[in-house]
């Protein structure tokens, strides 16, 4: 048995290094537990409770810390702050001129019309949403 057991357990660490993420490892520790009752001469089933066992243990108390590090909390920055925000252009708005600027919470930001209309300076408009330096933006 302890060559199923060591099989097992490199066959779920290689299925763990192709998902990277998180799904298996847990039984790949359940399979060393197996391991070890099979080289102390332990009995089959007492090998697959140690199993099962390791594996339930690992999953809940190592998986929440675990999946702080690989999935961290996304913090909003100062940027996304303006998104939903009334904002005042200051350079007309002409997507097939590329030109246009806004200024919103006191940082100007290049702008798009998000429905591709003309937008004259001094209008004021909603951010809609960011992508990479620009504001794309909708009259109010």
């Amino acid at each position: 048995m302890t060559a199923f057991w060591l099989i097992a357990f490199i066959a779920l660490v290689a299925s763990e290094a192709a998902t990277a993420g998180l799904v298996c490892i847990w039984f790949a520790a359940g399979a060393v537990g197996g391991f070890l009752v099979a080289v102390l001469g332990g009995q089959f089933w007492f090998q697959l409770i140690v199993f099962a066992v390791v594996s339930a243990l690992t999953l809940a108390l190592v998986r929440p810390a675990a999946s702080r590090f690989i999935h961290p909390r996304r913090f909003p920055t100062n940027a996304d702050r303006v998104v939903d925000q009334t904002a005042s252009v200051t350079e007309t708005i002409d997507n097939e001129a590329g030109r246009g600027q806004v200024s919103v919470l006191g940082q100007v930001w290049t702008a798009r019309s998000e429905l591709g209309v003309v937008i004259p300076a001094g209008s004021q408009v909603k951010v809609l949403r960011i992508e990479g330096v620009k504001v794309y933006v909708e009259a109010v």
